[in-house]
């Protein structure tokens, strides 16, 4: 999955933080509910517009902010 199909940036929407596509509902909020304990399917109960596809590129999205970078430092 490409997550970037599914999630804008848009400085007019949201003060520009990360959401699903075509919706004002950001990504954190979704990360937040999923790391709350919140099921997929609870989740996608509690927001109607968003799919399943939706929260797994929420899902992709994170896991991409978070991949580690080894930089190498002048000694």
């Amino acid at each position: 999955m490409n997550w970037r199909t599914q999630i804008t940036v848009d400085p007019l929407i949201c003060h520009g933080k990360a959401c699903i596509a075509g919706t004002r509902i950001p990504v954190a909020v979704i990360l937040a509910n999923l790391a709350g304990g919140e099921s997929i399917d609870s989740v996608c109960r509690s927001y109607p517009v968003l799919t399943r596809d939706a929260v797994y590129a929420s899902l992709d999205y994170a896991a991409e902010l978070v991949e580690e970078r080894v930089i190498s430092l002048p000694d």
